[in-house]
């Protein structure tokens, strides 16, 4: 079993994968802050594709594409891996729809971090369960374990992050620390793996890495970098902020202006003496 087939290409391009997904919804979730109504849960819902999908599920397949098990092909459940990533969306979104709506209540971070770390976990090994190979496949379980808490904490801390970071520099290191967090819970759960080869090679069933999930990881790597290039370039939360400040003071003022009521200057009255004076 060897886990870096490529060397360093794989879990290198799943770390900078990782990154770019965290930090667009980061930036995402930010806006979101920033915004009411409607417009607040679709800033959200993109927030949780972009963390859910391009950060951990992307990552993983990515890694997964180093993943070599000798003696034995390996191919995807194609329905499988589509669930696997579904779960990632949905359960990043809950998190973010908590946390958001909660008011950075510590109830709501905990239980937020707790539901999105167990989601995540959810869906590496879904995503494992979806490898078929002429093997039997079993897991460590104190490794497993310690995956799952690595998955709690960094769901927690990256959903602290989204309240409290909006600075584009603050959201890239954040976007650095959540990809070693994701990363470092793949590899995990991965060396958690027990493979033991069937006697008797069968023919496996499922679709191929480079058929399958090559172009689907290809075409929203590259939705991700196009969104993530849209976002840096759009203000931030603070410069609506100030802009919103800065609209605000010049409506004052008009109105101010529209109230004045402009008077004629008064006529001078003679002083009562001089007036008996002229009689």
């Amino acid at each position: 079993m060897n886990h870096f087939t490529h060397g360093l290409l794989t879990p290198v391009l799943a770390y900078v994968m990782s990154c770019m997904g965290s930090m667009l919804g980061l930036r995402l979730t930010a806006q979101a802050h920033a915004s009411r109504g409607a417009s607040r849960m679709r800033w959200l819902l993109g927030a949780a594709i972009s963390i859910g999908g391009t950060g951990i599920w992307v990552m993983h397949f990515i890694a997964m594409m180093g993943f070599e098990m000798q003696g034995t092909q390996i191919k995807y459940d194609v329905p499988l891996t589509a669930a696997s990533a579904l779960v990632a969306i949905v359960v990043v979104g809950t998190g973010l729809f908590l946390v958001s709506y909660g008011r950075g209540r510590v109830l709501a971070l905990l239980g937020g971090g707790l539901l999105t770390g167990l989601g995540v976990a959810s869906m590496h090994y879904l995503g494992m369960y979806a490898m078929n190979m002429s093997a039997h496949v079993a897991y460590d379980r104190i490794t497993v374990a310690a995956s799952v808490l690595i998955a709690v904490v960094a769901a927690t801390v990256a959903l602290w992050f989204t309240l409290r970071v909006k600075k584009p520099i603050w959201i890239t290191a954040a976007a650095l620390v959540m990809g070693v967090a994701v990363s470092g819970m793949h590899y995990t759960g991965m060396f958690a793996m027990r493979v033991t080869l069937d006697p008797q090679p069968q023919p496996v069933a499922g679709a191929d890495a480079l058929d399958f999930l090559v172009p689907l990881m290809t075409v929203i790597s590259l939705i991700t970098l196009t969104m993530l290039l849209m976002v840096i370039l759009s203000p931030s939360e603070e410069e609506l902020h100030e802009d919103a400040e800065l609209l605000a003071r010049l409506e004052l003022r008009r109105r101010s202006t529209q109230q004045q009521v402009t008077y004629p200057a008064p006529v001078p009255q003679p002083h009562p003496q001089m007036a008996r004076r002229r009689r």
